[in-house]
């Protein structure tokens, strides 16, 4: 009785390693039909596992791009309401900006803004229109800008009140041509400045930001003359890390408004809801191209589901043999299940390994990492199993159908 009860543990397992030996004998004898068969199979997991990858290199670079115009970055102005008879509005002012400075806390570097236009010339050159901001030396940092060339100003430029000023890459290539910038004289509104430096935002706003291609900064404590008043147009500020935006951004405007007449209205905007967006945007389109790949695979299966119902016509004597020596039904449905499991689930390796050859290879050859889920590949090798049991049942359900007898006679 052990002894029986031994073998009929056994027996699985040896049905299993004898099913998938013999389907392995299969596809040896016929190399040509497996691997056309479970070509489909490898374009779909392979175009599954880029699209996936192209999805989050598409995602990580939206992101980034709007990091570098600043996430942590908070702009406030003033939006109307609380206007005097006079028609004096409750403009924001620089005591404002000192005001959260000291009582929000987290604000890592805070700038004004003031605006002022003006017509600049170079000697053999036409005039040109140029927007003046007037800013702190923190400006930079709020606005992550990138220096090119020269340098920014700073606390003691501010402070000394210093008649210098940097200017935009674009607006030096369009006043001093190919020369340098730095050392230039510039003259605006009759004061002469000295040019220190070119910048450039880290990403093309296309001009959707205050900086524009002609724009010059100088030191808002120079600006302030050109308006003879202590108004500003917006307040600038960040926080070092991105999770406090909420909150400072909460906490910025309630200051100010505290600050001013009850009637009137203050934004105060960031980047964080247009992070959130992108980020969401992004994942709905590598769901869509995941769904594409996924659509693909199940065309992939039916081409196996239409070789194995043709192998099973093929090979209607052998199935006839094998029931006759003593083979059951469903060691019969075993054995074409495993062997279109077998082929969806080789040509989804196969697949795998080129998907992924891509973006590794990139990372050998450039710097730039391309981010590679390890869900996609999890996903890959499931759909493939799945599409192999799902159009591999047909077949093996047909072949487990046939009679013996009619089986043998079959030519």
């Amino acid at each position: 009785m052990a002894t029986t009860g031994t073998h009929r543990r056994r027996y699985p397992k040896m049905m299993l390693g004898e099913t998938v030996s013999v389907a392995i004998e299969t596809f040896r004898v016929s190399k040509v039909r497996f691997i056309l068969t479970s070509l489909g199979m490898v374009i779909g997991t392979a175009s599954l596992i880029l699209v996936v990858t192209i999805g989050l290199t598409g995602k990580q670079y939206l992101l980034q791009q709007i990091q570098n115009i600043g996430s942590n970055m908070m702009v406030a102005e003033y939006a109307g309401g609380g206007i005097l008879r006079d028609a004096t509005s409750d403009w924001l002012t620089l005591d404002d900006l000192n005001a959260v400075r000291e009582q929000v806390p987290g604000i890592s570097n805070a700038s004004p803004m003031i605006e002022f236009h003006d017509r600049v010339a170079v000697p053999g050159r036409n005039e040109r229109d140029i927007l003046g901001l007037g800013v702190s030396w923190q400006y930079r940092y709020v606005r992550n800008l990138n220096v090119l060339s020269g340098r920014f100003f700073d606390e003691d430029d501010i402070q000394a009140r210093n008649k210098v000023a940097v200017m935009t890459d674009k607006l030096a290539a369009t006043l001093y041509g190919s020369e340098p910038a730095e050392g230039r004289i510039i003259k605006l509104s009759g004061l002469p400045f000295t040019v220190i430096g070119t910048f450039r935002e880290r990403v093309d706003t296309f001009g959707q930001t205050e900086i524009s291609e002609d724009t010059i900064l100088v030191p808002y404590t120079v600006a302030r003359y050109f308006t003879n008043t202590d108004q500003v147009k917006q307040l600038f500020f960040s926080v070092s890390d991105s999770n406090e935006v909420p909150r400072a951004t909460k906490e910025i405007r309630e200051v100010l408004q505290s600050r001013h007449r009850p009637e009137s209205v203050y934004r105060v905007d960031n980047l964080t809801q247009l992070l959130s967006v992108a980020s969401q945007m992004a994942n709905t389109l590598s769901t869509v191209l995941l769904l594409i790949s996924v659509l693909t695979l199940i065309v992939s299966g039916v081409g196996i589901m239409n070789i194995m119902l043709a192998t099973v016509n093929a090979r209607t004597r052998e199935i006839g043999v094998r029931k006759a020596v003593g083979a059951t039904p469903s060691a019969i449905r075993a054995q074409f299940l495993t062997e279109a499991v077998l082929i969806s689930l080789s040509g989804g390796i196969v697949g795998i390994l080129v998907g992924l050859a891509l973006p590794f290879s990139v990372r050998f050859i450039t710097n730039y990492r391309v981010p590679v889920s390890g869900w996609s590949v999890i996903i890959a090798i499931a759909v493939s199993s799945f599409v192999g049991v799902l159009f591999g049942t047909a077949p093996a359900t047909r072949a487990a159908k046939f009679d013996p007898i009619e089986s043998l006679r079959y030519e």
